[in-house]
């Protein structure tokens, strides 16, 4: 298979062609709008791979969107199976009057031989009738290589293929032809038809239908395109509720879309800290740890904050039943089953998904567009690198970031790491990692004989976050983010934890004691040294009284003036 583009289509220039446009979004977009109009294509494929749909797709969009009535030829089935079989699309042939678009049967009879000359001229001839009265301007003929085997030899298939494609361009209408092929291409050069059409027409698209690693997966590619640019790579496409799908990596769209500055929670305040206010809109985040390491648990505590806040989220499930999660996250107080009935919350467990990523991308597409999801989850991502090969995959997991990032959805995805394989700790399955905005990593931590989670954050784009270890505690009380100690070098987490913090706790009482005991002590000597104090005050006091009495006495002994002598005290 060949690489998946990861980029934008390639810019076309000035078309130097029109294009007829066929609905099929992605595959308008890597051949620059559609197939040329007023040209011939050829659809080869092999069963299964959706060439009738594919004709049946282009000239429903015709008749209805561009109003440009179309023909369909059948040269395999009968047009009344056709409408059967095109009920299950949402096209609604059967409201298309034959005036819009019209089934002409030319299937051969089981029993049918060819007798004599045997030639297309009377087909074309009732088809140019019905294309003139009807004003029709694009034409499906499906299976012609049917009819072609009805002809005798190489000769005579190459004059019908010449005569066809001289009475298309004589009437410039946009045709397809389908054809079977072989899946590997060197089968089909021994069928001088198909090869003469894929050098003589001017577009030539490729269909397969294969297995891989026990995963259905079709892809397209095109082959040639006169006269306008294409993505030349093998592109994965999808068959659903509307026709084809062509998922392409990114478009012009996306490729500009808004970047947000606005904030929004995880569901744990703590995590919001750490990461500078929380995540940004849009953002896409990845969580990665082994199994129990609690990414459905914080899955949830963001759906559920996305709730809170009004906002419609959209929770998909790959390893649990819905009702099992909702029942699992209520014992960590992560209450979703009101939001589930209240319709923000839908969940989706992926036993009603099955297939290929390619199925799971547009599956999950459809969902969250219908519901106008804000938030999305998908609880694990990894799941899809078991359905098909990691290149798929991992372009399945690209596009459903690039995606949601265009319309404003802001996506959780989890990753579940494998304890043992030889895969490093800190990688993803999907090597998705570099693709994601946020990358938040869960681990265990085995000491003392207990097994504890812990959190960091490896990355967070254009956010200032915490580089430290947090240990994440659930409890029936919730859940939460507690600070890791550490000692000699050593983190500890859980009764380590805990008996270093019962210590640290212990040390500051003792510090706080001694402290009051030597503050005690030290206003006991203060009180000494005030006692001390008062008592020098009041021994000097009595001492001044006695000399003053001493020296009335002997003022009065002398007969001295008491004021004169108390003025100016006589030497003895």
């Amino acid at each position: 298979m060949a690489q998946l583009s990861s980029g934008s289509p390639p810019a076309v220039g000035p078309a130097s062609i029109g294009k007829a446009a066929t609905s099929i979004a992605g595959f308008d977009s890597i051949t620059g709008g559609g197939l040329p109009a007023g040209r011939t294509t050829l659809l080869l494929g092999g069963p299964g791979s959706g060439k009738t749909l594919f004709g049946l797709q282009f000239l429903s969009h015709g008749a209805q969107a561009c109003g440009e009535p179309g023909i369909f030829v059948a040269f395999e089935e009968t047009a009344e199976r056709l409408l059967i079989n095109a009920r299950s699309f949402a096209w609604r042939l059967d409201a298309l009057p034959p005036e819009r678009l019209f089934f002409l049967d030319a299937q051969p009879l089981p029993d049918q031989q060819c007798a004599g000359d045997f030639d297309l001229g009377g087909m074309l001839a009732v088809l140019q009738e019905r294309a003139e009265a009807m004003g029709a301007r694009r034409i499906v003929f499906d299976a012609l290589d049917v009819l072609l085997a009805l002809l005798p030899d190489a000769a005579a298939r190459q004059r019908e293929v010449q005569r066809l494609q001289q009475w298309l361009q004589a009437r410039a209408l946009t045709a397809i032809i389908t054809a079977k092929s072989g899946l590997d291409e060197a089968e089909d050069r021994g069928s001088a038809p198909l090869v003469l059409m894929q050098f003589m027409l001017d577009c030539v698209v490729i269909l397969r239908h294969g297995v891989v690693l026990g995963v259905s997966e079709r892809t397209l590619r095109v082959q040639k395109y006169r006269g306008s640019g294409f993505d030349e790579n093998e592109a994965p496409f999808l068959i659903g509720h509307t026709g084809l799908e062509v998922p392409v990596a990114r478009t012009p769209r996306r490729a500009d879309a808004r970047v947000s500055h606005e904030r929004v929670s995880s569901g744990l305040a703590r995590l919001d800290t750490m990461l500078d206010g929380g995540y940004y809109r849009a953002a896409s985040v990845l969580i990665t740890g082994f199994s129990g390491t609690a990414k459905t648990t914080l899955s949830g505590a963001f759906a559920a904050a996305a709730c809170e806040r009004g906002e419609p989220c959209l929770f998909i499930s790959f390893d649990s039943d819905c009702a099992e999660v909702v029942r699992n996250l209520a014992s960590v107080s992560i209450a979703l089953e009101r939001h589930v009935q209240s319709g923000l919350l839908q969940m989706v467990s992926s036993r009603s998904i099955s297939g290929s990523a390619e199925t799971y991308l547009l599956r999950i597409k459809s969902l969250a567009q219908a519901q106008g999801a804000r938030c999305l989850v998908i609880d694990p991502v990894s799941t899809w690198a078991k359905s098909g090969t990691d290149l798929t995959a991992h372009s399945v997991a690209d596009r459903l970031m690039d995606w949601a990032k265009g319309e404003g959805i802001t996506l959780l995805c989890t990753s579940l790491l494998d304890e043992i394989s030889s895969r490093p700790a800190d990688g993803s399955p999907l090597q998705i990692s570099t693709l994601a905005d946020t990358w938040i990593h869960l681990n265990y931590l085995v000491q003392a004989g207990e097994r504890n989670r812990s959190l960091s954050i490896v990355k967070s784009r254009g956010s200032a976050h915490s580089n430290q270890v947090r240990e994440l505690i659930l409890s029936s009380a919730g859940v939460t983010l507690a600070d890791a100690y550490t000692a000699h070098g050593e983190v500890l987490m859980g009764t380590l934890r805990w008996e270093k913090e019962q210590l640290d706790r212990k040390a500051g009482e003792q510090a706080e004691q001694a402290l009051a005991e030597r503050l005690q002590a030290l206003q006991l000597q203060l009180q000494a040294k005030r006692d001390e104090i008062a008592a020098l005050t009041r021994s000097g006091t009595d001492r001044a009284e006695a000399l003053a009495l001493r020296r009335r006495d002997l003022a009065s002994l002398r007969g001295a003036d008491p004021e004169s002598s108390a003025e100016t005290p006589s030497t003895p």
